[in-house]
């Protein structure tokens, strides 16, 4: 298994086992850098360390803080928006230029599903 693949898979098992994720932010906002596709993706952590060590090991994320969120409302607020924009999400990027896989919104729905959070199954309702 690659880096990237096993970050990602750490990615999935932590945040259905905490149903906590971690992303940066500054006065400025969200970054949402090119990805691995080569397109923006907002990057997410499964664990504060991860995040903490991105911010501190990557010059491009040393003036970022990092933002706890809650899984479920992340799913029911921020997946909806990333769909409409077209934003994939980085997930548990690392190493010293913060790289690893980019999914689409419904890639990351479907993995989450796919470790047992049945809610996930479908993406919420949009009013």
């Amino acid at each position: 298994m690659s880096q990237s693949a096993s970050q990602a898979a750490a990615f999935f098992r932590d945040v259905a086992r905490t149903g906590r994720l971690w992303t940066v932010r500054d006065e400025g906002g969200y970054p949402a850098p090119y990805g691995s596709t080569g397109g923006r993706a907002q990057p997410f952590w499964s664990t504060e360390s991860r995040v903490r060590r991105i911010i501190k090991l990557v010059p491009a994320y040393a003036a970022f803080d990092a933002e706890e969120l809650d899984l479920t409302q992340w799913r029911d607020h921020w997946l909806p928006n990333f769909r409409k924009s077209g934003i994939r999400l980085g997930i548990n990027w690392s190493g010293p230029r913060a790289a690893g896989y980019d999914f689409t919104p419904d890639e990351v729905q479907n993995r989450l599903a796919a470790q047992g959070l049945a809610t996930w199954s479908r993406p919420p309702a949009e009013g």
